[in-house]
């Protein structure tokens, strides 16, 4: 009997940074834990659920991972990576807006999956050192060259 191939797997999310409507200069970041069990700062996101437009994803994954209601500016970018789970390939494709703060607090109590450690506000111009990921720091520069 053969070993099962593996099998490649196509997942596209959205999310994005929201400017803060008592300060442009500041954005919020979420907090959760990597795989190694260390803390990571990232640009909050989440999957696409059937039917949904990416600009909706990136508000209600925000709204859902910081407790921020928020509009649309515009698109920022988007990144594409792959990593593998077990033997499943995993192809993901990430689209990043920026966007506004139009109420709700900064709260990382209304995950309802938990992964959600902390959230904070951050200056955009530190954003870039604090950041865990390469990609997600050239989608901060643009967003920062954005607001400019």
């Amino acid at each position: 009997m053969s070993a099962p191939s593996n099998r490649t797997v196509t997942e596209v999310s959205a999310g994005g940074l929201v400017i803060s409507a008592t300060n442009p200069n500041e954005v919020a970041l979420i907090s959760h834990r990597n795989r190694g069990g260390g803390m990571d700062w990232v640009i909050p996101k989440g999957h696409v659920e059937p039917g949904e437009a990416l600009e909706q994803t990136a508000k209600r994954e925000v709204e859902e991972e910081t407790g921020l209601a928020c509009e649309v500016v515009s698109k920022i970018g988007e990144i594409q990576y792959g990593f593998t789970v077990g033997k499943k390939r995993i192809k993901k494709t990430v689209h990043h807006y920026l966007l506004r703060h139009t109420g709700g607090e900064l709260s990382a109590n209304n995950d309802p999956t938990g992964e959600v450690v902390d959230v904070r506000w951050f200056d955009i111009s530190e954003v870039g050192d604090v950041l865990a990921h390469a990609t997600e720091k050239r989608i901060a520069e643009k967003a920062q060259r954005l607001l400019q």
